[in-house]
């Protein structure tokens, strides 16, 4: 209730500071002392003056009962009802005609009312020349309290509603998990993510990384950043291709001068698609020590072949020596020390001077003898350096003789031969691979550097093949030098061909030649013991064909 007196007094007080009202009141007043008394004025005169307009404007903009003007007589100058203007007021203005403010309240007809009355005081003077009365019915402010509180109980109702839309949305998109779950769960993957040594990155429905720890940035070599799209992470072809397809098999890839596996697989709940999870794992260090440890494993089975058929050649001397045949014991030892038997495996490995190089090419010789082989040196192959990088120089020239030998064992031309040809210019190694193979497709031939592109089984191997000639062609170039494809031969299905005609004697003929070269992978020799240019096409031995001219090939065009 004191909220509704507060209201109508300051209803009261703003009608009685008026100065058109305070001006009007104080005419009347100062009129009502001359002689003779003032005029009271009809109720229909008094409805058109400037003090009823007055009053009624006020009271129809704050929304009150009634807004009442009076002299310093009490007589009514604006009233609600133009019958009552001119007329005294009902109850006694002498409280506000003393200069003090009213507050009262008493029941209508319309309802309990609060009253409110104002002195008006004459303008620039204190003096008190009528009043101000205004009610304010309060059930009215309660029907307006009420309707306040009705529509902020809706608007409640409304929001509550909107809270459980929410709610109901916020646990589809967490996948219901709750708030405590869902901290607990970033806890747990930002543990597991950097501390764990493989690369994993996460990607969502749209193709937009949601998860990338360090190791699947430092491997992919890649800025993976949560937010960003694929398209724009700078991948290779095969990693991109990977995630694509996302079948969940194990895929080897290089990128750079690293070796990584690569599985990709899609992620769904509740048959929705989620996205994709690649994990990368590092298989460089695991691929060095493979390839160490065949060249270990092709030596030590060189070494086994050679004692097999020193084994047997004493065990010829030793029948004939039993048997007195000594003319013939004394021929086959000299036969055997003419063809060099007790020495290299390989003809004109003489030519070659680094002591491991010798070895590895000696057992990768022993290794294709084994399979129906023949594995000769070329006709100008000549090192006289020492191998600086015999690992990179054992992996290139490796992978270019085991798909040499497959090629010559699987092909159909006969006998089987490899040729392998190996020129030192100062600290640089030029390397040519030829085998009398069925040759390469064509369709195959375009794309053979690429990775996951091999002519062989793929399901043999953990992670498919096609990783080989990535490699080397990455291991090559990564010293400024380069490995590719000079000749492809001619396979079958490449159209009408004559039948396969026998390899010549000293011929390697009819598949693919491949040739690299390998910049500072030899300490430089002497000066006095360097070889001159004219030394790489006058050969040892006559020539096997295009030996020359393919090594010559790396030097002039392969970098």
């Amino acid at each position: 209730m004191r909220e509704h007196q507060q209201r109508a007094l300051v209803v009261a007080r703003a009608v009685a500071s008026e100065p058109a009202v305070r001006e009007a009141v104080a005419d009347r007043s100062a009129a009502n002392k001359r002689p003779g008394g003032g005029a009271r004025g009809s109720g229909a005169a008094l409805a058109g003056t400037g003090v009823r307009k007055k009053a009624e404007a006020v009271r129809g903009s704050t929304g009150s009962l009634f807004v009442v003007v009076t002299d310093d007589e009490g007589i009514r100058l604006a009233h609600p009802d133009t019958a009552e203007s001119g007329r005294r007021v009902g109850t006694s203005p002498s409280t506000a005609l003393s200069g003090r403010e009213e507050l009262a309240r008493h029941r209508a007809h319309s309802g309990e009312e609060v009253v409110a009355k104002a002195p008006v005081r004459a303008p620039g003077s204190r003096q008190v020349v009528g009043e101000a009365s205004v009610g304010v019915s309060a059930s009215a402010v309660r029907g307006q309290l009420l309707r306040v509180l009705l529509g902020g109980l809706g608007w409640l109702v409304v929001g509550f509603a909107a809270s459980v839309l929410l709610a109901r949305r916020w646990k589809r998109l967490t996948l219901g998990l709750e708030p405590d779950q869902l901290a607990a769960l970033v806890q747990e993957q930002e543990a597991v993510l950097h501390g764990i040594g493989e690369g994993v990155l996460a990607l969502d429905a749209r193709g937009v990384v949601t998860v990338a720890n360090d190791e699947v940035r430092a491997l992919l070599s890649s800025a993976a950043e949560p937010g960003r799209r694929l398209e724009a992470l700078g991948l290779t072809a095969r990693v991109r291709e990977t995630i694509e397809k996302a079948g969940g098999r194990p895929v080897m890839a290089v990128v750079g001068e690293r070796v990584l596996v690569l599985s990709a697989r899609p992620v769904e709940k509740d048959g929705r698609h989620l996205g994709v999870l690649l994990t990368v794992a590092d298989r460089t260090d695991a691929e060095s020590l493979t390839r160490q440890l065949d060249a270990v494993r092709t030596m030590s089975s060189a070494l086994r072949a050679q004692r097999h058929e020193f084994a047997n050649r004493l065990h010829v001397l030793s029948g004939l020596v039993h048997t007195d045949s000594t003319r013939e014991a004394s021929e086959y030892l000299d036969a055997l020390i003419g063809s060099g038997a007790f020495g290299e495996s390989l003809p004109e490995l003489a030519s070659i001077q680094d002591s491991f190089l010798r070895a590895f090419l000696s057992a990768k010789a022993a290794a294709a003898r084994e399979r129906g082989v023949t594995l000769v040196l070329g006709g100008v192959t000549r090192v006289e350096n020492r191998v600086t990088a015999p690992v990179d120089v054992t992996t290139v020239v490796g992978n270019l003789l085991d798909n040499a030998i497959d090629a010559a064992h699987d092909g159909n031309r006969r006998p089987r031969r490899v040729e392998v040809e190996l020129i030192a210019q100062g600290a640089e190694l030029l390397v040519t691979v030829a085998d009398s193979g069925d040759g390469v497709r064509t369709e195959v031939a375009d794309g053979l550097f690429a990775e996951g592109v091999s002519t062989k089984d793929q399901a043999q191997v953990l992670g498919g093949r096609g990783a080989g000639l990535p490699l080397i062609r990455q291991i090559a170039r990564a010293r400024g030098g380069d490995v590719r494809l000079t000749e492809r031969g001619s396979p079958p299905g490449d159209g009408p061909r004559p039948p396969v005609a026998p390899v010549e004697a000293d011929r390697v003929t009819g598949g693919a030649v491949f040739v690299a070269r390998l910049p500072d992978v030899l300490g430089h020799a002497p000066e006095e013991d360097a070889v001159s240019d004219t030394a790489f096409v006058a050969p040892r031995r006559p020539p096997s064909g295009r030996g020359a001219g393919r090594a010559a090939g790396p030097g002039g065009g392969a970098g």
